[in-house]
């Protein structure tokens, strides 16, 4: 099955995001992420709110330091984009600070270049 894999292609500074989060949160994205490459979803990632049927997940964890989310789509065949990894800081927050419009020219983007992708490799 590890023919099947599809790729991680990080958007932005997803993936710099991802990585100054606390390890455990980072472990716990990255098996939910494995299971979104090996064509699965993890129990605790949920279609995001205002883009159903767009393919857009979130992951949401929690610890000690606060809430963490990480927001990624399955809906192109060759990869699984993340979009965006951060903690949780405000009381109520709106996705649409960044815009699905934003994501979707990034994704695109990516798409067309096929440069510079980076894949997650757990150990």
């Amino acid at each position: 099955m590890a023919n099947k894999d599809k790729s991680l292609v990080w958007i932005g500074s997803s993936k710099k995001d991802l990585m100054a989060l606390p390890p455990d949160v980072r472990k716990f994205f990255g098996h939910a992420l494995d299971f979104a490459q090996r064509g699965g979803q993890h129990d605790a990632a949920k279609p995001l709110k205002g883009f159903a049927g767009a393919g857009v997940l979130e992951v949401v964890e929690n610890d000690a330091g606060g809430t963490y989310r990480a927001v990624y789509t399955v809906k192109f065949a060759e990869a699984v984009f993340v979009l965006h990894c951060f903690q949780k800081k405000s009381k109520s927050y709106r996705y649409t600070e960044r815009g699905h419009g934003d994501y979707s020219r990034s994704v695109e983007s990516s798409r067309n270049v096929g440069k510079g992708v980076t894949t997650w490799q757990s150990t």
